[in-house]
């Protein structure tokens, strides 16, 4: 069963070791680049979330605040180690990340900010609520902005 921890000293490298595919290498951060972010976003509620299955480390997911308009939530990074996908852990997971976000009640959506390319992502994303938000950052052009309403 999929449940969200936090990081701690026990879970730590486990959590490092996690890789995505090669093809999926160009989408997100390593593992460690999640992990040390944490750190960097902590002014703006940056934590980052391990996914967990009966234990076993399967997965990383960051999430930080936006500080200024619109207010809301950002899922900055979201990876299932390649060992572990294909078995629902993604969609699992994303569902506990929505539940947990929505019942802290602080804001009434999440953004992610998706590779166009990366179409898996964008249908996972799309099969829990996320739509394109039709904002287009200039300094990611090939990129779309999803967002999910609570």
């Amino acid at each position: 069963m999929i449940r969200l921890t936090n990081v701690t000293e026990e879970n730590r490298a486990e959590a490092e070791a996690l890789s995505v595919r090669e093809d999926q290498k160009g989408f997100l951060a390593p593992a460690s680049g999640i992990l040390a972010r944490e750190s960097v976003y902590r002014d703006c509620g940056g934590r980052v979330f391990v996914i967990e299955d009966d234990g076993t480390v399967v997965g990383l997911a960051l999430v930080r605040e936006f500080t200024d308009e619109p207010l809301g939530y950002d899922l900055q990074q979201f990876m299932i180690d390649a060992r572990y996908q294909g078995r629902g852990f993604g969609s699992a997971a994303l569902s506990r990340i929505l539940d947990a976000l929505r019942n802290e009640g602080h804001y009434d959506h999440v953004e992610v900010c998706v590779k166009k390319a990366d179409t898996a992502a964008i249908r996972l994303y799309e099969k829990h609520g996320f739509v394109d938000s039709g904002y287009v950052d200039e300094d990611v052009p090939d990129s779309l902005n999803l967002i999910c309403r609570f």
